[in-house]
This record gives structure tokens, sequence and C-alpha cells, in this order.
């Protein structure tokens, strides 16, 4: 099995793992909403992990889950040496993941813009 195969597998399970971990946590507002893990990066050397998040909700809001998460990121690194057999778990960095919010930003752009090719050719 090639190393980064083996990497993929890893970062798949770590995503599992973490969006359980992630539903029973305490520490999350209901005000933010649903929260989820987009995507898990592991570093080559699997000693590091970028675990992208994705909520809908105030930037505020958003940007203090994150916060909290990175308070508590123990409690999640304990959830993967737990339940993925490693030598030892990755050292864990929640970061906001902005892809979905750019693409309904792109979208919205788009469609003001038909929006105003079809007045200009109303009038």
């Amino acid at each position: 099995m090639s190393s980064s195969h083996r990497r993929e597998m890893l970062e798949s399970e770590i995503k599992k793992v973490l969006t359980e971990a992630l539903s029973s946590y305490a520490g999350h507002d209901p005000s933010v909403g649903m929260v989820s893990i987009v995507r898990v990066e592991l570093s080559k050397d699997k000693r590091y992990a970028v675990i992208y998040i994705s909520s809908m909700g105030e930037e505020e809001k958003k940007k203090m889950l994150v916060d909290r998460l990175n308070e508590d990121k123990g409690i999640f690194r304990t959830a993967i040496a737990k339940n993925i057999r490693l030598f030892k778990a990755p050292e864990i960095r929640f970061k906001e993941d902005i892809g979905i919010e750019a693409t309904l930003r792109v979208a919205r752009l788009l469609q003001q813009i038909e929006n105003e090719k079809q007045d200009a050719e109303d009038n």
C-alpha cells in the first residue's frame, strides 16, 4: 500500500471519528447551527492534521466556534487515539472551510449579473 493511499485512508478514518466526537461535543453552541467536517489534511509524516469544518451562521460565531474547538482539541485527539491504531495521534488544528460560502457568493454574484442583464434587456 502506498504512503499516499494510507494517508488518504487515515484522513477518512479521522473524519469519521471526529464527526462522531463532534456530535456529542459539549462545547457546541446551538446558535451556530449544524457543524460538519468537510475534509481532513494529514501531514506526510502523519504527525499533524488540519480539520476543515463548515457551519452556517454569523461570521463572529463561526470564528468563536473554531477558537473553542482549537481550545478543546485534546478531546478530539483523544478520540482519535482511542479509535484508530496509530503510533501517536496527530496534533490537530481546526480551520473554517470557506469553500461552500465562496461557492454561494459566486452563485449570488452570477445571479445578480443575470438579473441586471434581464433588466437592461427589458428597458
